[in-house]
C-alpha cells in the first residue's frame, strides 16, 4: 500500500479508533508519540506527518490493535511505529498529552519541546525532493524555545545525550536559522 501523508484529522480518526479499540478489551495503552506527530497534533505546525513514530505499551496488544485500525482505515500496518526507539535518550523528558479526546483506552505522553529539539539535531536530515528534512521542525522548536544562543542549544542537546554534540550539518543550520530568528524585546 503506497503511504500517504496523514492529516491532523486522519491522524486523530485513526487514534480514537484505537482508544475505542483498547477501551473494548478493558485496556489502557501508552502510547508515547514523537516526531511529526507531535507537530501535527500537538503544535498544528505541519500539515502532516507520513507516519507516527510512537512507543506502544504493552507492545503485542497495541500492535494487534494497530493493524486492526489499519485494516479498517486502510492504513499502511506500520501507520504507527516504535522505529523511533532507536534513537531515544535515555534522559527522557515527557509531559502528558494536552487534550483529552483519546481518552480512556490511550495514555498518551508526548516530548518536552527541548527534548523535541535534541532529537530533531540527533537526526538532523537534510532536506531532499519533495522533502524538506528537519529544518522546519527545528526552526519550529528554536522559536517556541528561544535559546540565547548555539551554546544554549548545546547545553539543551547534552542534557539529553551526555557526551555528544550535535553534528556539523546540524550545528551549522541551527547558527543559522538563531541567526534569522528575531530576538524579543530587551526589559527596560
Amino acid at each position: 500500500m503506497p503511504y500517504e501523508n496523514l492529516s491532523r484529522a486522519r491522524l486523530t480518526k485513526a487514534l480514537r479508533r484505537l482508544s475505542e479499540l483498547a477501551t473494548a478489551e478493558g485496556l489502557v495503552l501508552e502510547l508515547a508519540l514523537y516526531g511529526g506527530a507531535v507537530f501535527t497534533l500537538v503544535y498544528g505546525s505541519r500539515e502532516t506527518t507520513k507516519d507516527v513514530d510512537a512507543i506502544l505499551k504493552p507492545a503485542e496488544t497495541g500492535e494487534r490493535l494497530v493493524k486492526v485500525v489499519a485494516t479498517e482505515q486502510n492504513l499502511p500496518n506500520d501507520w504507527l511505529n516504535g522505529e523511533v526507539r532507536q534513537f531515544l535518550s535515555p534522559h527522557d523528558q515527557r509531559r502528558p498529552f494536552p487534550r483529552k479526546e483519546f481518552e480512556p483506552g490511550l495514555a498518551i505522553t508526548i516530548p518536552t519541546a527541548n527534548y523535541l529539539l535534541a532529537l530533531k539535531l540527533k537526526a538532523a536530515r537534510p532536506p531532499l525532493p519533495g522533502y524538506p528534512g528537519d529544518e522546519p521542525d527545528i526552526r519550529f522548536l528554536l522559536q517556541r524555545i528561544r535559546p540565547a544562543d548555539l551554546e544554549a542549544v548545546d547545553e539543551i542537546f547534552e542534557r539529553f545525550f551526555p557526551g555528544e554534540i550535535p553534528h556539523g550539518f546540524a550545528r551549522t543550520m541551527v547558527a543559522r536559522l538563531l541567526s534569522e530568528i528575531p530576538k524579543p524585546p530587551s526589559p527596560r
